[in-house]
């Protein structure tokens, strides 16, 4: 059969979806695709893989795709990041048979991507990127398809987004900020990029950023003319966003979980996080529960911290009590699903003595020097963490055991070594003046002794003329191959 292109692959392959949960990682795992869909997604990506990994280890090949494969999980795209095309080919041609599509993340704007060269940070390199999705088009049994962040300049982009198409793209979804908009400076995605992007290709496009409710999607699709939508942080605030509801947060929570239960295995890292995101707004008034939720170590704690805050809010709500928001500016109560809004950055101010100023220069200071006798607070955050596990806990370095050299090489010696020496060095000299050393638990003259006693008590035995048995000794190996070798013999 003929793989499809463009506009048939989207409207058959991929069941014409307009609402689309958008690549994560460690966030769009099998639970949460299948817990978005139940709510209204009709496609799901899985999360970002790196195709290097991907290709040289089976293990991350099992448990981040293989184990992960589910008659309902469908339509779904499999997301990979590269910079080399022979490698991208090769993780691709691994994981198409698994899902609907292959795509190449052009967006990812962290560090991380920066340190690896992949995501936006190849939106410079159009070569490279015209020779991995040419490749990926011809080699491919399934389309290719491409996530991109816009430039500044709309004719750019457009003339970007082209190059992809005609490389043979056969789906884009454009992220309308550029690399530089993330965390502080995330700002406002441009709605603008995206429209002119899909008035200049001839392939379906899907638009990605200010999605936080229903409605905003279908204002999307009007002023963009897109045909679908994708959300990360708002889906992982509200899974119900494609359905128009903001249910009370337990309510999602208890369904991942149980959906946890049926799909597993699933990192506990990954479960955490996501409640964390369900109950953002609520651990902000429940800083106890906020911290219990960090610690525990089990699925079922995890699950019993969900509970104590789903309580929390019942019982507010039956009591008639306000929702202990007067500070705040949530359009709901915090016990319902709703979207976390970045608070803008602070305008930088040109007088530096002002008061904002002052306070910004106090926070770029660097941490008082560790105090290891003092009280907590003046530790650095992983001893504090260490000491809140064992109170008794002293960093001192006064108080540390000092440790004896080695003559030798300079690593602490054995305290009761007959020679003052490391194992290493011990062992060596041991063997050289076949002597014991208990410390170390070294017998080379004991064994030797050994040894010669039952020579001398066979010979005796047999006489002179009896031929020697093959339990003579051999010659010795160096005591770095053999753990306790045989001794010499002086005969």
């Amino acid at each position: 059969m003929a793989k499809l292109q463009g506009f048939d692959f989207w409207r058959t392959t991929l069941r014409g979806a307009r609402f689309v949960v958008a690549p994560m990682v460690d966030q769009s795992e099998l639970a949460w695709r299948m817990l978005s869909r139940r709510h209204g997604a009709q496609l799901c990506y899985t999360p970002m893989l790196h195709a290097q990994v991907f290709v040289r280890d089976v293990n991350y090949r099992r448990e981040n795709l293989y184990n992960e494969v589910c008659a309902e999980d469908r339509p779904l795209i499999t997301q990979f990041c590269a910079n080399d095309p022979d490698v991208f080919i090769q993780a691709a041609q691994l994981a198409q048979d698994y899902c609907d599509a292959i795509d190449l993340n052009l967006g990812c704007p962290q560090m991380i991507a920066k340190r690896g060269h992949y995501g936006v940070y190849l939106q410079d390199e159009w070569e490279l990127l015209e020779r991995m999705i040419r490749l990926a088009n011809e080699k491919l049994s399934v389309p290719i398809t491409c996530k991109i962040r816009v430039f500044e300049e709309v004719e750019k982009t457009v003339r970007y987004a082209q190059m992809l198409e005609r490389a043979g793209c056969q789906l884009l979804t454009v992220h309308g900020r550029t690399k530089e908009q993330k965390g502080a400076l995330t700002g406002v995605a441009s709605w603008e990029h995206i429209k002119a992007v899909r008035k200049a290709v001839s392939i379906p496009v899907f638009a990605n950023g200010n999605i936080q409710h229903l409605s905003d999607v279908e204002r999307c699709i009007q002023e963009t003319g897109v045909q679908g939508v994708m959300s990360a942080e708002g889906n992982l605030h509200n899974p119900a966003l494609f359905e128009g509801r903001s249910p009370p947060v337990w309510e999602m929570a208890e369904e991942y979980l149980e959906l946890v239960k049926q799909h597993p295995p699933c990192s506990l890292s990954y479960i955490r996080a996501h409640l964390f995101k369900l109950w953002h707004h609520t651990l902000q008034i429940h800083q106890d529960l906020r911290e219990d939720l960090a610690k525990v170590k089990t699925l079922e704690a995890l699950a019993d911290v969900s509970k104590q805050l789903r309580l929390r809010c019942q019982a507010e709500i039956s009591e008639g009590r306000p929702p202990m928001e007067e500070k705040s500016v949530l359009p709901f109560p915090h016990w319902t699903c709703q979207p976390y809004v970045r608070p803008a950055p602070k305008e930088p101010v040109a007088n530096g003595s002002s008061q904002r100023s002052e306070v910004k220069r106090a926070s770029c200071q660097k941490r008082a020097l560790e105090d290891p006798e003092g009280p907590a607070d003046t530790l650095s955050k992983n001893k504090q963490k260490k000491r809140s596990r064992n109170p008794s806990k002293n960093f001192s370095p006064e108080q540390k055991p000092k440790y004896i050299k080695c003559e030798e090489c300079g690593n602490p010696k054995g305290n009761k070594c007959v020679f003052s020496l490391c194992r290493g060095c011990c062992k060596k000299k041991a063997f050289k003046e076949v002597a014991d050393c208990q410390s170390h638990g070294l017998r080379f003259r004991t064994k030797a002794e050994k040894l010669k006693a039952q020579l001398e008590g066979d010979e005796g035995a047999g006489g002179p003329g009896r031929r020697r048995s093959s339990s003579c000794p051999q010659p010795l190996p160096h005591p770095d191959e053999e753990e306790e070798p045989g001794a010499r013999l002086a005969l």
